[in-house]
């Protein structure tokens, strides 16, 4: 009997341990991340404005105001760029100082973290991540940009727009001969190989703590070429699989290049999933070498992923079937978008603008999305074209992909975007801005030389002097996108007759044509105003009936459409964040002015009406499309809410 008790008694121990072990194991499958936080900075573009060459003596130019020597690039170059040379790596400081003032332990870059993947900027980057690691605790995972490397292996490169003595450029480059200067206007050239772009074995061996290899203190580093899993992971293994030579895929046959897409977890149940996007096509009857210059530019993003790196597909399926399994939760991030960027407003913009403008190469077709839903992705951050977004897909299978795009820190609006776990699978985004940058104002001494010397040479379309009036980054960054609207966009981006339209009308004349019913087109209109008096006249009652009912004056009216197009620009690259640039008043006045010309609009044959169509059209889905700024993602249904 009392065999029998203790055998009783044995096997209740044994079950209940069972139970309780089982219990543990399904508890650590389902690990809570609650509070856990992850803080993506994309498109830093860091240039060390206070690096040293290692095999040249050249120091830049020095700067009057901190007696600093500085190898900083021209303002007239950064204001003709979609993204700052110079500012923002004070800008990259401040991000880095609020992130550890939060207490935020986790980073990914989405790519583009140097100007061109230059070894002076790689051993910059790495010597100030080392440093905020190393101070404050904080682990950085990044990914490749197009910048970094710029393509699949080492080549020489240069810049010819440094600023250099009295106020000229100052060509950089890493090799004699590649660069002959116009000694009027430039200096000398300087020849460094830090200047030269690394390719993918420069790059991963510099920045090897921060991702691209793995380290003890992670729970697991995998890559999409091993064949061990989460289960019979070993650091050993990973050590092994992470060595370049064992990250290569065939992008066409006979064409081996380098893929440094890896996962991890970081802490416990987290899964951060950094793919490499780029994709480096062989150009037509290039040879089969280790030669970037045979190969086509990486910046098109997903859509070469379909075509020529598959296996990027199947990785996402295996991780996320693992990751359902074992209970970790996979947040996916890379350079490329994996959503249109635009607010679905693609069609209207190759209408608008034809074919080849705006980058439309770059918008992922629909097919992206659906592929890598399917695949099981639930969120994605992503970067590459410098603006503020959210996209949402949700297949014919019913799986929701959310693309979230993260600013530059070198555009209009700076920023990064903060990820931060609640319960029941429901992250937390908001969208930090970095509006006040301690030293971003410290070169503007050096850009009144250069300004001077321009003057000097009668230069045609100088830059605004008025840029070293701002106050704090954010308005800098907002004078830079005002300039190249005025420099650049104006000339690249918009058909002769519309440009000349939005250039010379008012904000009257505007809600003047929307209010009427004319087969008129607006230039005929409004060169031959004497010949339509009625039109206008009646223009103008509904006018005034327009702004009695909507509460405004016509001293509301104190833009002109120049302002409307910059307005539109900021929009496109901030969002909803626009808002704190863009007066109430006048937002309230383009949406009049929508409601006004849609009501009115009729399908006929006036080229410039259709533009203006399609502009406020493509301006209206670029303010009123999903949530950019605070928002929630619940992973298991992908539905996004605002959070006011």
């Amino acid at each position: 009997m009392n065999s029998k008790i203790n055998s009783l008694y044995k096997n209740g121990l044994v079950l209940l341990f069972l139970v309780f072990f089982n219990g543990t194991i399904s508890a650590q499958k389902t690990k809570k991340l609650d509070g856990v936080q992850i803080a993506f900075l994309s498109d830093v573009h860091l240039q060390d404005l206070f690096g040293r060459f290692s095999d040249n003596d050249y120091r830049g130019v020095l700067n009057p105001k901190t007696g600093k020597y500085v190898q900083l690039r021209t303002m007239a170059s950064q204001l003709h760029s979609t993204r700052i040379f110079n500012e923002n790596y004070f800008a990259f400081i401040a991000a880095l100082d609020d992130i550890a003032k939060r207490n935020i332990k986790l980073v990914a870059l989405p790519g583009d973290y140097t100007d061109d993947g230059q070894p002076i900027h790689v051993r910059g980057l790495e010597k100030i991540l080392d440093e905020y690691r190393k101070k404050y605790g904080i682990e950085f995972f990044i990914t490749t940009g197009n910048h970094d490397p710029v393509g699949p292996f080492a080549q020489e490169s240069g810049k010819e727009d440094f600023l250099g003595k009295d106020g000229k450029s100052q060509p950089i480059f890493s090799k004699e001969g590649l660069y002959q200067p116009n000694l009027t206007l430039e200096n000398p050239v300087v020849v460094t190989a830090d200047i030269a772009k690394m390719g993918y074995l420069g790059i991963t061996d510099n920045l090897k703590n921060f991702g691209f290899y793995p380290n003890k203190k992670n729970k697991f580093w995998s890559t999409p070429f091993v064949a061990y899993t989460s289960e019979n992971y070993t650091y050993e293994k990973a050590v092994e699989s992470a060595k370049l030579s064992n990250r290569v895929y065939e992008v066409t046959p006979g064409y081996e290049v380098p893929d440094v897409s890896y996962v991890v977890e970081p802490v416990e149940g987290l899964w951060l999933m950094a793919i490499d996007g780029n994709v480096y096509i062989p150009k037509k009857n290039a040879a089969a070498t280790k030669d970037s210059n045979n190969y086509g530019e990486a910046s098109t993003g997903y859509n070469n992923v379909l075509s020529n790196k598959k296996h990027l597909i199947k990785w996402a399926e295996d991780l996320s079937r693992e990751a359902k399994k074992q209970g970790k939760t996979l947040i996916a991030f890379s350079h490329f978008p994996m959503i249109d960027f635009n607010d679905d407003a693609s069609a209207e913009i190759k209408e608008l603008l034809g074919p080849n403008k705006w980058q439309l190469n770059r918008v992922p077709t629909e097919e992206v999305a659906q592929v890598f839903a399917d695949a099981g992705l639930k969120i994605h951050f992503g970067g590459h074209m410098h603006i503020n977004d959210t996209g949402v897909r949700t297949t014919a299978k019913g799986n929701t992909l959310v693309n979230i795009q993260t600013p530059s820190l070198a555009a209009y609006i700076p920023a990064y975007k903060l990820l931060t776990f609640e319960k029941d699978n429901v992250v937390d985004i908001q969208t930090i801005t970095i509006d006040e940058v301690s030293g971003f104002d410290e070169l503007f001494d050096l850009y009144k030389m250069e300004y001077q010397f321009l003057e000097s040479q009668n230069t045609k379309d100088i830059w605004n002097k008025d840029i070293l009036k701002t106050k704090n980054y954010h308005d800098f960054t907002d004078f830079h996108l005002k300039e190249l609207v005025r420099l650049r966009f104006l000339k690249d981006d918009w058909p002769n007759g519309f440009k000349d339209f939005i250039l010379n009308v008012s904000a009257e004349d505007l809600l003047l044509l929307a209010n009427m019913k004319s087969d008129k087109d607006y230039d005929e209109l409004l060169k031959n105003k004497a010949n339509y008096k009625t039109e206008w006249s009646e223009a103008q009652l509904n006018l005034e009936k327009t702004l009695a009912q909507n509460n405004l004056k016509k001293e509301d009216l104190d833009w002109k459409g120049y302002d409307f197009l910059v307005d539109f620009y900021r929009f496109r690259s901030a969002d909803e964040l626009a808002l704190v640039d863009v007066d109430p008043i006048r937002v309230k006045q383009y949406k009049i002015l929508s409601q006004l010309f849609f009501e009115n609009y009729k399908e006929e044959k006036k080229p410039l009406q259709d533009q203006f169509r399609l502009f406020l059209i493509i301006f209206n889905k670029f303010m009123h499309e999903v949530p950019a700024n605070h928002f929630t993602v619940d992973l298991k249904s992908g539905e996004v809410k605002d959070v006011k």
